[in-house]
């Protein structure tokens, strides 16, 4: 049996989906809101993080 049967047999499975895509969605576009509005000096400290070893 395939896993796409199981799922149709769950009530309410779309919510999930769609949840799981609104939380993704929100924390993308705030990621990106961050990282354009960040300053250069924290940008450039964050990309030095690696090689400071």
């Amino acid at each position: 049996m395939k896993f796409i049967n199981y799922l149709e047999k769950i009530t309410g499975v779309d919510v999930y989906a769609l949840s799981s895509f609104s939380i993704f969605f929100t924390f993308f576009v705030v990621i990106c809101i961050w990282a354009f509005k960040a300053d250069q000096k924290t940008m450039d400290t964050m990309n030095q993080i690696p090689l400071n070893n």
